[in-house]
């Protein structure tokens, strides 16, 4: 398989892997279609390969094609338009404390510890526990993207971090972990209204979230940003 991106004259590669089980629908099998890693990627054309659906993990750039399932659904805010709801907004003036401090590039150093208290606490049943510095650093780091990490510190004290991309019209909201035991304040759900002002501040478009799953606990909460904007068929669409 491969994409035609509109700046080139070549293809866009695509590799797509064998069936393996499902990260997200118990007994399910995925297929993932990876961009050929030897093609020379840069910004323009990740912003390109992001309208179409695709993801970054690492230095690679995938997007579910499984055979008879279209739950993993990409999504992004119209930043523009975007407007919080009650609940949101509880959660934005509950966090009115926090400071935010940006960061260019991944910072393991900082940020590695509450990263492995936050997936042991939190997906001790997933495929990235148990953590390790290594498997964060390929996770979230990558030579040629836009890459920053917001800081989120509650009297100097490291309470999140929100891992993003910057493209050419939106950032990509990569991943988010945070203090366990601060359910309270909701801070998952804080990053992102903070990246949607963030993105809206630079003056981008979009706030992509990754995949929209809504029979999946841990991804459906994305549902709950509106307006949203799914790809369905080749198009963005209101959800």
């Amino acid at each position: 398989m491969s994409e035609q991106h509109p700046s080139t004259t070549g293809t866009i590669k695509l590799y797509a892997t064998a069936p393996h089980p499902c990260s997200y629908l118990a007994g399910r099998q995925a297929t993932t279609l990876f961009v050929d890693p030897f093609y020379p990627l840069d910004t323009g054309i990740y912003s390109y390969l992001s309208r179409l659906g695709f993801r970054r993990s690492g230095a690679h750039v995938y997007r579910p094609e499984c055979a008879g399932c279209r739950a993993c659904i990409p999504a992004r805010i119209p930043v523009r338009h975007f407007r919080p709801d009650r609940g949101q907004r509880r959660v934005w003036n509950r966090n009115r404390d926090l400071s935010v401090r940006c960061l260019r590039g991944v910072h393991p150093a900082r940020h590695y510890p509450l990263y492995e208290r936050y997936i042991c606490s939190r997906h001790r049943d997933g495929d990235m526990y148990p953590p390790d510095r290594e498997q964060y650093e390929s996770f979230l780091g990558c030579e040629w993207s836009d890459t920053w990490s917001y800081e989120f510190s509650l009297e100097g004290r490291l309470v999140a971090v929100a891992v993003v991309d910057r493209l050419d019209d939106a950032l990509s909201a990569i991943y988010t972990f945070f203090e366990p035991g601060m359910d309270a304040r909701s801070l998952g759900t804080y990053a992102i209204l903070w990246q949607a002002q963030e993105a809206a501040r630079l003056e981008l478009t979009w706030l992509y979230l990754g995949y929209w799953i809504e029979d999946c606990r841990k991804m459906s909460y994305k549902g709950r940003f509106r307006p949203l904007e799914i790809l369905r068929d080749g198009h963005w669409i209101p959800r």
